[in-house]
């Protein structure tokens, strides 16, 4: 569990992403009625730009944790840094148990956990194909997707670019995706959790779509 400490030093980092967010980015949030109150949750973002990640955790104001690819934690203040927001390394491309733990940990606590379906950051109007992260994490959990479109960010830091610009954010909540339920004897029922990653997969599309379209991207 968080400390108070670093408690307060997320709260007072989470504002100053905000008010940045809202000056330069007019920085906007539809459907935010749809997120859970009562349980934990998985937020399940399109992915397009390394400033997704601060800007989806925006949308609640507790705590958030999310995944990071493991080379942003290579350099140790970097590391430091993205661990006292709630990051944690996850090793892209396989199965990594130890993320996994983690986020399942994350849940158990009662912290939202971002999670990028599509894995790594991509290019364009139409989603990658989707990793059955989020699905299982949620599954395990009992706890509901959360899906959100974000628009804007591609235009504002796309991929290779080293300095943002200024542009519109939109990001569009959608309403949560609950899992199946654990077998018998608490494994996780497989053709279950890709039945949910292909629900998710269209959810976040018309979503994404929704973000793109507000934020002036079409």
């Amino acid at each position: 569990m968080p400390t108070r400490l670093e408690l307060a030093w997320y709260q007072v980092a989470r504002a100053i992403v905000y008010g940045v967010a809202v000056a330069m980015w007019r920085y906007r949030v539809v459907g935010r009625e749809n997120l859970p109150r009562s349980v934990p949750f998985v937020i399940a973002p399109s992915h397009r730009s390394y400033i997704d990640s601060p800007l989806a955790g925006c949308i609640v104001r507790r705590r958030v944790r999310y995944m990071g690819k493991s080379g942003v934690f290579e350099k140790p203040v970097r590391a430091a840094l993205f661990r006292s927001l709630g990051g944690f390394p996850v090793h892209r491309g396989t199965a990594d148990r130890e993320a996994l733990r983690i986020g399942q940990a994350a849940l158990a606590a009662g912290e939202p956990l971002i999670v990028f379906p599509e894995g790594g950051r991509r290019s364009g109007p139409v989603l990658g194909d989707l990793l059955d992260g989020p699905a299982y994490l949620a599954t395990r959990a009992n706890v509901p997707i959360v899906p959100v479109g974000v628009g804007g960010t591609e235009k504002i830091l796309p991929v290779g670019a080293s300095l943002p610009h200024l542009g519109r954010v939109v990001l569009v909540v959608g309403r949560p995706l609950w899992p199946p339920s654990l077998l018998d004897d608490g494994r996780v029922p497989r053709n279950k959790v890709r039945e949910l990653t292909a629900r998710l997969r269209v959810e976040l599309q018309d979503l994404f779509d929704q973000a793109r379209k507000l934020a002036g991207e079409d």
